[in-house]
C-alpha cells in the first residue's frame, strides 16, 4: 500500500502509531534500507517537519535530535511541527519524532534531513616542489588548486580562456584529482609552461544543480608576472609604549602578483582590540592599554604559494605584582631573626618591558647602598618576574628598621612599585591556628559559614585556603573552592562562604603564604566542614484515586540526608495523627495501609521524614472523583436532520481508567443544563461511548461539558467545542484522488443523508498500487485499531455494520476482502466480504453485518491481479453499532441532482423521427433545493420524448 495511513474505525483507547510527512521547500524525500527517510533540503531555505500521530487519548509530541558529533547537543521540541528557518549545514542531522499516550510503547520515527550547499570556490596556485624561484619563468611546472566545499560532493571543470580543458585534450596539461583529499579538490597541472599557458583560467564547481543550486566560478590569471606575496612592516619590532598612547602599526606588501591583500591576526584566535581600526595593511589602535601588548602578525594572500606573514611584538609599559618576602637565616635552618645572624630581604615585580625593570632600596627612607654587609642583588633581566634581593649580614641592633625596594622603569610612563619591609626585634615567624571548637563545623543548607584560621607573626602574612582532595576521588571533582577557584587568598584568615550547600562538604587547608612574609615552611591547619540537609523524599506529590471499600497502600521513600541517623517519620490524615516511628539502618522506606477504604478515609495524607536539619514532606491526596471522560475528536462532526434549522452531533468518549474509582452511575452534561446521562452497567477501559445530541441551532456552536459521577460525586470534567459543520467527515483521512501514472477516480458523492447524494470532491482514497515491483496475488492489508464488542440487555453479541466505499476498475482487478478478526484466546480472522474482478468505472458501497464476541478488528485486503491495471481503492470506512440500514436506490451514487442546463449544441438529426439530438451542459447540487430540481427535470425529459 503506497500511502503510510492507520485506518480507524470506531474507536477505543489505542497507543500511538505516527508517520512524519514534510512541507515546505524540499529538494527530495526518498527511502533508504530499513526504511529510513532522507530529506534533502537547501541550505537557506526553511525546514519543515510534521508528525502525523493517531491514537486516543490524544499522544504528546517530542521532536529531539540525535547529533553525530560530540560538539553537537540534542535539541528538544514539544510540537508537532519541527520549523527551522533559515536552515544552516551543521543543523543536518537525524531528528526523531516521539509519541506517547501512555499506552503500548512509545511510537518513534525519524528522518534524516540531509542539507544541500555549494560555496564559492577558490583558486590557488603552487610551484613545483623545491622550486625557490619568486617568479614563474619558462620550464616551470605549476598547479592550479580549486577547493570549494560542498555537498554533495562537488564537480569540477577547468576552462583556459574559451577552452574547455580535459584529461588528455593537451599533452602539456593534466588534470586529477589527489587521493588524500578524497576527491574534494581539483588540480590542473602545467608542464613545463609554455607561452599558451599564460592565460585566464575558470574553474567551475557544480553540485549538478540539486535542489536548484546553481553552479559557481572562479578566476585566475596566469602571467610570467604571478608570484607569491611578500610583506614588510614599517616599524619598530618590539614596539614599546606606553599606556594610553596611540599605536599605529604598518605593513604593505612588497611583492606578489596578483596584489595581496593584508590582514592584522593575533595568535590563537585572540581578537583585535576593541577599540582598534583596521584599514587596509594599517592597524590603529587608540589608548592602547596593558592587556593589549602581545604579538601581532600580518599576513598577506593572493592565493599563489602559500600566504606571506610578518610579527611584531607590542610592548605596553607597565609593572605589577609587587611582593616580597624575608628569609631569617638561610644558612642556620632557623626561623628566627637573631643578632649575629644573616638575614635577607626580597622583593619581585613584573615588568614590561623587562629589560627597563630598575631597583633602589631606602632604609628609613634614605637611599641604601650596598657594601659589604648590605649586598644587594638583581636577577637577570631577562628573567621575569625581576627579584631583588638585600643581604644583611651579622645582623645588628642599628640594622633595625624600615627598608624599602623601589621599583621603576628605566624611560618611565609608569607609577613606581614601593614595597616596605620591617626589620626589629618583634618581628617574628608566623604561627597559625584553629580558635577552639572551630576544627569541626557543622551547617546547614543555606547559612551563612565562617572558617576562620587565627595567625600571629609579624609582618603577618597572607593566608591561602584550598580544599583538601578526598581519598579515592578525582582532584578535579573535589579541589575546586565554592568560588570555583583552586585557591583563595585571605587577608584576616576568615574564609566565608555563603549560602552554603551540601557540595561544599569537605576539609579545607588554610595556610601561610612565603609572599609578604616568612620565606619559611609554611604554617597549615584543617577544618572539616559539615553541611546538614533536610530528607529528600518522593513522591513529593501524588494524587491517588480509590473506590470505597478497598485496600491500598502509600510509600514516602527516602532519597538522601544528612545527617542519616535518627530519622523519623510521621503519618497524618489531614491534621489527624494516623501513626509515627522511626527509621532502621536496613529501610529507606516507610509505608502506611489501609485495609479497607471508607469516606472518612478520603483527604490529604502526609508523611514527614526528619532529621536535625528538618523534614521533608511526602503528600499524597486520596480521592474517589472519577478520572476525566476523554473525547473522541477524529468522531464524526455535525449531523443534518430534516428540519432546516438544527442540527444534531454524535458525542463520543472514552473513560479514564473507569476501574479506579467506584462504577460511574452517570455523566453530567453541561449543554444547556440538561439531564445527566444515565450508564447502566460496568463501563470497560477503551469502551467507545456514545450520545447523540439534538436540537442544536443552525449555525451556532457549543460548549459541551461532561463530568462523570460516582457514589463518591462528581469527577473531573472534560471539555470540547461543537461547530456546526454541513458535511460529513469519515473516519479516514487518505491521499488527494490523483497520483502519479494512475488514473483519476471519478468522485465519490456522499452526504451525511443516506438516502441522498452530494458531490465531495476534495475527499481522499486508499488505494493498491499493482506497478513494479508488484507481483500477482501480492497482498496488502489495512487493520483498525483493536476495540471492545459491547454487550447489550438484548443479546451478549451485538451488531454492528461495517460500511464502506470500494473502485475496482481496470482488465487486470484481483480481489478485495474483508476479515473480521476476533481476539480471543486464540486470533481468528473470519472472511465476511469478498469480491473479484472488474466491477467498472464507478463507485460503489458495501455493507457488512458483523457479530463479534469478543475484542475485534476489521482487515480489508487487497489482492493483486495478474497485470498492472488492476489498482483497487477503498474509500468512506465507517463501523457503526446496530442493523445495516437500506442502501439509497442508487447504490453506485454517481449521479448527482440537476441544478442548471444550457443549451449546448445540436448534435445531428435523426432521420427515421426528424428529430433533433440535443446535447445539454448541466451543473449540479451537492445537496438542498429538491422540489425545484424535480420539476426541472420533468420539463426537460418532457421536452426530449416530445
Amino acid at each position: 500500500i503506497s500511502s503510510s495511513c492507520a485506518l480507524l474505525l470506531s474507536r477505543s483507547d489505542t497507543s500511538a502509531q505516527m508517520r512524519i510527512v514534510h512541507s515546505g521547500q524540499a529538494c527530495n524525500v526518498e527511502e533508504e534500507r530499513y526504511s529510513e527517510r532522507v530529506y534533502t533540503i537547501k541550505e537557506g531555505e526553511t525546514l519543515e517537519l510534521q508528525c502525523l500521530v493517531t491514537g486516543h487519548p490524544r499522544p504528546q509530541i517530542r521532536w529531539t535530535k540525535t547529533a553525530g558529533g560530540a560538539s553537537d547537543r540534542e535539541s528538544s521540541l514539544h510540537n508537532e511541527t519541527l520549523r527551522i528557518q533559515n536552515i544552516n549545514r551543521h543543523q543536518g542531522g537525524r531528528y526523531y519524532c516521539k509519541a506517547e499516550n501512555g499506552l503500548g510503547s512509545p511510537a518513534i520515527r525519524s528522518i534524516r534531513v540531509d542539507v544541500y550547499y555549494l560555496d564559492d570556490p577558490v583558486i590557488t596556485i603552487h610551484q613545483s616542489v623545491g622550486e625557490a624561484k619568486e617568479q614563474f619563468y619558462f620550464e616551470r611546472t605549476v598547479f592550479l588548486r580549486c577547493v570549494a566545499n560542498s555537498n554533495p560532493p562537488v564537480h569540477y571543470t577547468w576552462r583556459r580562456g574559451r577552452e574547455v580543458l580535459s584529461q588528455g585534450s593537451d599533452s602539456g596539461v593534466e588534470i586529477y584529482e589527489p587521493f588524500f583529499t578524497q576527491g574534494e579538490t581539483k588540480i590542473l597541472k602545467l608542464k613545463n609552461l609554455r607561452p599558451q599557458d599564460y592565460a585566464d583560467y575558470t574553474c567551475f564547481s557544480s553540485v549538478r544543480n540539486v535542489c536548484g543550486i546553481e553552479d559557481k566560478s572562479a578566476h585566475f590569471t596566469l602571467s610570467n608576472r604571478t608570484a607569491p606575496p611578500s610583506v614588510k612592516l614599517l616599524l619598530d619590532d618590539p614596539l614599546v609604549v606606553n599606556a594610553g598612547e596611540t599605536i599605529t602599526l604598518v605593513c604593505v606588501a612588497s611583492g606578489g602578483d596578483p596584489h595581496p591583500s593584508l590582514k592584522w591576526m593575533r595568535p590563537d584566535g585572540q581578537q583585535l582590540p576593541r577599540r582598534s581600526v583596521v584599514k587596509g595593511g594599517t592597524l590603529t589602535v587608540p589608548a592602547v592599554a596593558i592587556d593589549d601588548g602581545g604579538v601581532y602578525s600580518c599576513v598577506g594572500s593572493n592565493n599563489v604559494g602559500n600566504p606571506a606573514k610578518k610579527t611584531t611584538t607590542i610592548l605596553v609599559r607597565g609593572l605589577r605584582k609587587g611582593r616580597f618576602w624575608i628569609t631569617p637565616d638561610p644558612y642556620h635552618n632557623d626561623d628566627n631573626i637573631q643578632i649575629g645572624r644573616e638575614v635577607k630581604i626580597s622583593c619581585q615585580v613584573e615588568a614590561t618591558p623587562p629589560e627597563e625593570l630598575q631597583f633602589s632600596w631606602l632604609k628609613n627612607g634614605r637611599p641604601l647602598r650596598s657594601s659589604e654587609r648590605m649586598v644587594i642583588t638583581h636577577t637577570d633581566t631577562d628573567v621575569s618576574p625581576g627579584t631583588t634581593n638585600l643581604d644583611i649580614i651579622d645582623l645588628k641592633f642599628t640594622d633595625f628598621g624600615t627598608y624599602t625596594c623601589v621599583a621603576s622603569l628605566r624611560n618611565g610612563g609608569t607609577p613606581e612599585i614601593s614595597i616596605d619591609v620591617n626589620i626589629s626585634s618583634t618581628t617574628v615567624p608566623p604561627e597559625l591556628t584553629v580558635p577552639r571548637g572551630r576544627s569541626h563545623l557543622i551547617a546547614q543548607e543555606g547559612d551563612t559559614v565562617d572558617l576562620q584560621c587565627l595567625v600571629s607573626g609579624k609582618p603577618k602574612p597572607i593566608i591561602l585556603w584550598s580544599r583538601v582532595e578526598e581519598s579515592g576521588v578525582a582532584a578535579a571533582a573535589t579541589a575546586l573552592m565554592p568560588d570555583g577557584s583552586v585557591q583563595t587568598e585571605s587577608y584576616d584568615g576568615i574564609l566565608r562562604i555563603s549560602n552554603v550547600t551540601r557540595e561544599m562538604s569537605g576539609t579545607y587547608r588554610c595556610q601561610t603564604s612565603q609572599y609578604n612574609g616568612f620565606n619559611v615552611k609554611p604554617r597549615e591547619a584543617l577544618i572539616q566542614l559539615v553541611v546538614q540537609f533536610p530528607p529528600a523524599v518522593e513522591p513529593e506529590h501524588t494524587e491517588i484515586r480509590q473506590a470505597l471499600g478497598r485496600a491500598f497502600s502509600l510509600t514516602c521513600r527516602l532519597l538522601r540526608a544528612h545527617p542519616a541517623r535518627l530519622l523519623r517519620y510521621e503519618w497524618k490524615l489531614g491534621t489527624r495523627l494516623l501513626t509515627v516511628g522511626q527509621f532502621s539502618d536496613q529501610r529507606d522506606d516507610t509505608n502506611y495501609h489501609v485495609r479497607a477504604l471508607n469516606r472518612e478515609g478520603y483527604g490529604e495524607y502526609t508523611c514527614d521524614i526528619t532529621n536535625e536539619a528538618g523534614a521533608g514532606r511526602c503528600t499524597f491526596l486520596v480521592t474517589g472523583k472519577a478520572n476525566p471522560p476523554e473525547f473522541y475528536y477524529d468522531t464524526y462532526s455535525a449531523l443534518w436532520q430534516s428540519r432546516p434549522r438544527v442540527y444534531g452531533f454524535k458525542l463520543q468518549w472514552t473513560q479514564m481508567e473507569p476501574n479506579a474509582v467506584d462504577r460511574i452511575l452517570a455523566y453530567r452534561l453541561g449543554i444547556r443544563q440538561v439531564s445527566a446521562i444515565p450508564m447502566e452497567g460496568t463501563i470497560q477501559k477503551g469502551e467507545l461511548l456514545t450520545y447523540n445530541l439534538t436540537e442544536l441551532i443552525k449555525p451556532e456552536s457549543y460548549l459541551v461539558r461532561l463530568t462523570p459521577i460516582t457514589r463518591y460525586g462528581e469527577g473531573d470534567s472534560t471539555e470540547r467545542i461543537i461547530t456546526y459543520s454541513g458535511r460529513l467527515p469519515r473516519f479516514l483521512s487518505f491521499n488527494p484522488r490523483t497520483r502519479a501514472g494512475t488514473q483519476t477516480l471519478p468522485p465519490l458523492y456522499l452526504t451525511s443523508d443516506p438516502d441522498s447524494c452530494f458531490c465531495d470532491l476534495s475527499g481522499f482514497y486508499m488505494y493498491i498500487e499493482t506497478s513494479r515491483p508488484r507481483l500477482e496475488d501480492d497482498t496488502a492489508r489495512l487493520l483498525s485499531p483493536t476495540f471492545n464488542s459491547k454487550s447489550s440487555s438484548v443479546s451478549n453479541n451485538p451488531t454492528y455494520c461495517f460500511a464502506f466505499y470500494y473502485h475496482m476498475y481496470g482488465k487486470h482487478i484481483g480481489a478485495l476482502n474483508v476479515f473480521l478478526r476476533q481476539k480471543g484466546q486464540a486470533v481468528t480472522d473470519t472472511l465476511v466480504w469478498s469480491l473479484t474482478g472488474n466491477q467498472g468505472d464507478r463507485w460503489r458501497q458495501a455493507k457488512v453485518k458483523i457479530h463479534p464476541t469478543t475484542a475485534f478488528q476489521m482487515v480489508i485486503e487487497g489482492v493483486r491481479g495478474s497485470g498492472i491495471e488492476g489498482d483497487i481503492a477503498i474509500d468512506d470506512v465507517a463501523i457503526e453499532e446496530g442493523e445495516c440500514k437500506d442502501p439509497p436506490p442508487n447504490t453506485v451514487c454517481n449521479t448527482s441532482y440537476i441544478h442548471q442546463c444550457e443549451l449546448s449544441h445540436v448534435l445531428h438529426v435523426l432521420p427515421e423521427t426528424g428529430s433533433d439530438i440535443i446535447l445539454w451542459k448541466c451543473s449540479f447540487l451537492p445537496s438542498g433545493a429538491y422540489e425545484p430540481i424535480l420539476v426541472f427535470l420533468k420539463v426537460m425529459f418532457d421536452f426530449m420524448t416530445s
